[in-house]
């Protein structure tokens, strides 16, 4: 079965936080079809927007999402990268989004500052989650109830996972693939986009 993979962007998004997982998920799925060629498709991957435009992501990155937070295919997995997030969890259509779309997902995941947004959207309440280093304590300010977690790649709750900062959501994403399709796939998807990863 072909799972659905969709990466929220926005403005002022950080690029390697939702470009590292879709390079990820896409090449899993290319190593799977090399190794297994009569298999299903592993990963579909596809960019997620509030509206169908040119979001413009950090440094004027400019990115065209595939589809909208209106019209996009039912998702089992749902990333939510970093970056300059104060907009995004002050938008309730978009929180409201997130926390509907997250009770049908198999997993919603968050890369750096995204976890911002999905504590904004009520998903880690009383939970332990990690972000970049560099706003462990503002997460834990801003929402006291999580248990903020240093010195980690990933936090893993089953349904709900959240990574560290930037490249870590390269790790967290092989992390998932190893784990929805066991770890030599992961291994060898590591190996051909040429990332050091222990597979832990």
């Amino acid at each position: 079965m072909t799972l659905n993979v969709g990466i929220y962007i926005y403005d002022n998004a950080e690029v390697l936080d939702f470009a590292g997982p879709f390079e990820v998920f896409s090449t899993a799925a290319r190593m799977k079809a090399r190794k297994e060629p009569k298999a299903p498709k592993a990963f579909d991957v596809f960019l997620i927007a509030d509206s169908q435009r040119l979001v413009s992501a950090r440094s004027g990155f400019n990115v065209q999402p595939k589809y909208t937070i209106s019209n996009h295919p039912p998702l089992d997995i749902l990333i939510i990268p970093g970056g300059v997030h104060h907009i995004e969890i002050n938008r309730p259509e978009i929180l409201t989004w997130i926390a509907n779309i997250s009770t049908c997902t198999e997993i919603t995941a968050s890369v750096c500052s995204g976890a911002f947004i999905l504590a904004s959207a009520g998903l880690l309440q009383g939970q332990p989650a990690t972000t970049h280093w560099e706003d462990l304590d503002e997460l834990q300010l801003a929402f006291p109830d999580i248990s903020v977690q240093p010195d980690v790649r990933w936090v893993d709750l089953g349904n709900i996972v959240t990574s560290a900062g930037v490249s870590a959501g390269i790790d967290m994403s092989l992390h998932l693939i190893a784990r929805l399709e066991g770890p030599e796939l992961a291994r060898s998807t590591a190996r051909q986009i040429d990332f050091p990863w222990d597979g832990v």
